[in-house]
């Protein structure tokens, strides 16, 4: 099985004889919905945790960051609506993780936004 990794370069990875050389992939080799997929995963992943949900009570977190939470989700909505049409099947999933983490940004927050000025709402439209 083939690690599907993308690191530019990196220890051991100069020479392609180099056993590291046969588990990295270049950037150009990667197809773009695996590009933005991965960017995206990780976007929803920090966003979690900057919403808490990674702890056993996201409302003593030491991690929960609302305002981190807001950017993250913003941008997280951009770029799944701008790439939607060429996502396919990941498009759904991710546009669900989406809207989940919407959501629980929304039962975070002390003063919840009005609907369809939460985070990333300006994109996908109103979340309830």
């Amino acid at each position: 099985m083939q690690d599907d990794s993308f690191n530019a370069s990196g220890p051991g990875s100069d020479s392609p004889d180099s056993p590291d050389s046969q588990n990295v992939r270049e950037l150009h080799a990667i197809p773009s919905v695996e590009v933005i997929s991965r960017a995206a995963v990780m976007l929803m992943s920090a966003a979690a945790e900057r919403l808490g949900l990674a702890d056993d009570d996201p409302d003593a977190s030491p991690l929960r960051d609302l305002d981190e939470a807001r950017r993250l989700i913003t941008a997280l909505a951009g770029l799944v609506t701008a790439s939607g049409e060429y996502l396919g099947l990941h498009a759904a999933p991710l546009r669900d993780g989406l809207q989940s983490l919407q959501k629980a940004f929304r039962e975070a927050s002390a003063v919840p936004d009005a609907p369809g000025q939460g985070p990333g709402e300006k994109y996908t439209g109103p979340v309830y």
